[in-house]
């Protein structure tokens, strides 16, 4: 059975969308922040491969066509940013210095922690690109010279984070303004939080898919400054 699978072509997608479908179906019958779907899926599918036995090469041979599809998904993040280039328009000036805003709070917060931690050079780099997207944050770690591995996983788990807890954080914190929220959480949690974005509103998410590209272009350029203070 074990080689059957491990060999099949679309194994990895197959375990993908199946347990994130069953995480969503979770989700819609028990509507618990923690049974979010993206997070049901990646438990349930590690879980999955750890049973059978199968490593993660074997399971990405057919999960990686998935990834061919992120691409055109970021793509089409563009069409609600479009239909409210009117808003963008009028809240300019406020928008830039929102996610300028945040991008430098997750600086400060790396470099707070690598502090903290007694980090060091190559661990702090690591998690600078932790807020921005998957693609760009695998290049710049690499120029950075730092541990790509980790940097996606942070990546990730910044992404899911803002993902379950984005709207809650909003809510405690009093952001109300749809702008506001929209830009907190795509400028923190990059794609994964810009899809709960979507689900809160049309302009929250509009807003959240202009901070994703705004936000990557901060970073790096900004990066070449923090890069040296550790």
């Amino acid at each position: 059975m074990k080689e059957l699978l491990q060999d099949s072509l679309f194994f990895g997608v197959g375990i993908s969308i199946g347990t994130f479908l069953l995480g969503t179906l979770i989700k819609k019958k028990w509507n618990f922040f923690l049974f979010n779907p993206l997070l049901l899926s990646i438990t349930a599918t590690i879980a999955t491969l750890l049973i059978i036995g199968i490593d993660y090469q074997h399971y990405n041979n057919g999960a990686k066509y998935l990834s061919y599809l992120l691409t055109p998904a970021t793509v089409a993040l563009a069409i609600p940013l479009y239909e409210q280039t009117m808003l963008l328009k009028k809240n300019f000036t406020a928008i830039i210095v929102g996610i300028a805003s945040g991008v430098l709070m997750s600086f400060v917060s790396i470099f707070a922690m690598a502090l903290l931690f007694r980090l060091g050079h190559t661990e702090y780099v690591t998690l600078l690109p932790k807020s921005i997207t998957t693609a760009i944050g695998i290049s710049l770690s690499q120029e950075l010279q730092g541990y790509v591995a980790i940097t996606v996983t942070a990546i990730i788990m910044t992404g899911l984070l803002g993902n379950i807890a984005g709207g809650i954080i909003c809510r405690i914190l009093g952001i109300k303004h749809p702008i506001a929220k929209g830009i907190a959480i795509g400028t923190a949690s990059h794609v994964m939080g810009t899809a709960k974005a979507m689900e809160i509103g049309e302009i929250e998410g509009a807003m959240s898919s202009l901070s994703i590209a705004v936000a990557g272009c901060m970073t790096v350029g900004a990066a070449i400054f923090f890069e040296g203070l550790i």
